[in-house]
């Protein structure tokens, strides 16, 4: 039975243990909190697992939520005008419906799956010295947690990472009393000035919604420093609603918090990752999900990439069989996940950029065109295929004077 070890009990990680575990392998998680401390923590993400994602984790019976989480059924995009209302919007239907579950509520249950099936977690902050015993002592060691002294060993790809500092001002609430509930991401986009999004989730204490503000470093959405209590964080995010997007801050006019740790802020360069670290004894390890991929939230990709990475991961390790894990494979099996990650990370980094005259033009045909606000919308779940039609302006051209025929 090969042995494996896995650093990161997070979306990536744990679904690929408990992939492994599913097939026979012998698997260590190292977390760095136990379950009752994620889940009484602070919320680590503002998640929206679209259908291609969800089927992975279905395929292994990890979609434990699908019976009370609210679907998310649709997106909608809107531009606000100089005069307070929307310059431009369109919505469409997903053609699977997304959902949001708390991985507050997630980890927890999918920690246990791995004891359940045979599986060890080890409580421990791992760090690269603890690599090098891990590597020892096991056929194939996995980083998939992102920050820290761990993650810091796999080295920027300069090719792939265009940004060399965070792109946007981050904030996140989860949130009730949003009216009318809506069944999909509301998705409002301020050029220059930011993004804000809204959309139905699940967490400990029932249906609720997320709200994720975006601001262009230096603009005015960039003012969450001066936050430093919960009902301050809320406080701004209606300041902001009511400034900038007049149409949600009527829905928001009575929202509360989920709870006391419902908030989290931060920011960070959107960053490719040299996928292998060779440690100082010449072992080599393998990162996972955001460790080596980190795209900035503006898409609502990152769990996503996560549960891809892990299915290809898996998928992968399958299919090696009993042949040693050195270097040359871990960096081909990169490349297998890049191939999905490559389009995400073209297409969001696009959207942290002033748009091009070709994507207003297609923003602007999708607010008349069903078909063209249908495909901009699922594109949220296959990515690659705006590289079809929205990415470069002669194949959007094609496409546009495809439709009017």
């Amino acid at each position: 039975m090969r042995s494996i070890l896995i650093v990161g009990a997070g979306q990536a990680g744990l679904h690929l243990a408990i992939g492994l575990l599913q097939k026979g392998y012998d698997v260590t998680v190292v977390s760095n909190r136990t379950p009752a401390e994620i889940g009484g923590g602070r919320v680590m993400s503002g998640q929206a697992m679209f259908g291609l994602a969800q089927a992975h984790e279905q395929a292994l019976g990890l979609d434990r939520w699908s019976d009370t989480c609210p679907p998310i059924e649709g997106i909608e995009l809107s531009v606000p005008g100089p005069d307070g209302g929307k310059a431009l919007s369109f919505a469409a239907r997903l053609d699977t419906p997304a959902r949001s579950v708390d991985q507050r509520l997630k980890m927890p249950v999918w920690m246990e799956e791995v004891e359940r099936l045979g599986g060890r977690i080890v409580i421990h902050d791992a760090s690269a010295a603890d690599l090098e015993r891990y590597a020892a002592e096991h056929d194939l060691v996995l980083v998939a947690a992102g920050k820290g002294e761990i993650a810091s060993l796999f080295g920027r790809d300069a090719g792939r990472s265009p940004y060399g500092s965070p792109q946007r001002a981050l904030a996140l609430l989860y949130v009730r009393g949003v009216a009318p509930r809506s069944a999909q991401v509301c998705f409002n986009l301020l050029p220059g000035v930011g993004e804000f999004f809204v959309f139905p989730a699940l967490t400990g204490s029932g249906p609720c919604e997320i709200m994720v503000f975006e601001g262009v470093p230096g603009g005015p959405m960039d003012c969450w420093g001066v936050a430093s209590t919960p009902e301050e964080h809320l406080d701004v995010a209606k300041e902001i609603l009511g400034r900038f997007f007049p149409w949600e801050a009527e829905r928001c006019a009575s929202i509360e918090l989920t709870d006391a740790n419902g908030v989290l802020t931060g920011r960070f360069s959107p960053t490719v990752r040299e996928p292998v670290a060779v440690l100082p004894s010449g072992a080599a390890v393998l990162g996972v999900g955001d460790v080596v991929v980190l795209n900035d939230p503006i898409t609502g990709q990152g769990s996503n990439n996560a549960a891809k990475c892990a299915a290809t991961y898996l998928a992968a390790i399958l299919e090696h069989g009993d042949l040693p894990f050195d270097a040359a494979w871990m960096r081909a099996t990169f490349e297998r996940f890049w191939q999905q990650a490559e389009p995400v990370t073209r297409w969001t980094n696009a959207l942290l950029a002033p748009a091009e005259p070709h994507m207003l033009e297609l923003l602007g045909a999708a607010t008349g065109s069903a078909e063209v606000a249908s495909r901009f919308v699922n594109g949220f779940d296959d990515p690659a295929d705006f590289d079809q039609w929205f990415m470069e302006a002669g194949k959007a051209r094609a496409y546009l004077d495809g439709i009017a025929r």
